[in-house]
């Protein structure tokens, strides 16, 4: 009788010790649909899928979040997280004057640039400026608003922005459609983060 008593508590210390964590059941979920099977398999502990994006959300534990990387998995006090998707992209903004190459000679467009740079130098405002020579008809004084990439704009005039630092102004042309811009760029760039994080209550 003691013998089969010892057995059977053996057997049921065996079973809490090869129980699993949370945090180790974390490290094996991999893909969305084992998460949402966590959470259906799960309710007693509270799980949740949230997704949370840099700037609107701001709370001290989102902000914690947001820093970590996709595959993360890490606990604060009795909660468990892992990051399971995670996408970042850089938005931009400038503003610009453009020259029609195919309406204009090439050093009329030449003196039109350093015409305008010259009324730019003297503090002359950018946005009568743009309204005066752009020859694109914008209503906008030349303001491309945020963009991620996905623009009307040329690439050449993307990349360039991407590598000019605030209040920076320099020339972009693109030869084959003779188009020929003067660009500032207006503001820092601006990096969206956006994650979706499993959770847990459990470590």
């Amino acid at each position: 009788m003691k013998y089969s008593f010892s057995i059977s508590l053996l057997f049921l210390s065996l079973s809490v010790f090869a129980q699993q964590t949370v945090y180790e059941k974390f490290q094996k979920i991999t893909t969305m649909q084992q998460a949402q099977q966590y959470v259906d398999a799960n309710p007693d502990l509270k799980p949740a899928i949230l997704r949370l994006s840099a700037g609107k959300d701001s709370s001290v534990i989102d902000k914690r979040l947001l820093r970590q990387k996709q595959g993360d998995v890490f606990s604060v006090g009795y909660v468990t997280y892992r990051i399971m998707e995670s996408s970042e992209s850089v938005a931009y903004r400038a503003s610009y004057i453009f020259l029609d190459g195919s309406s204009l000679s090439k050093s009329e467009v030449d003196s039109l640039k350093k015409l305008i740079v010259q009324k730019i130098n003297a503090r002359e405002s950018w946005d009568k400026l743009s309204d005066q020579y752009t020859m694109d008809g914008n209503t906008t004084h030349g303001d491309t608003d945020w963009f991620f990439g996905e623009m009307m704009l040329p690439k050449e005039f993307q990349d360039a922005v991407a590598n000019h630092k605030k209040d920076e102004i320099f020339f972009v042309d693109v030869p084959e459609k003779q188009w020929h811009y003067i660009i500032r760029k207006t503001y820092e760039d601006r990096v969206k983060k956006d994650i979706t994080v499993l959770r847990s209550n459990g470590r």
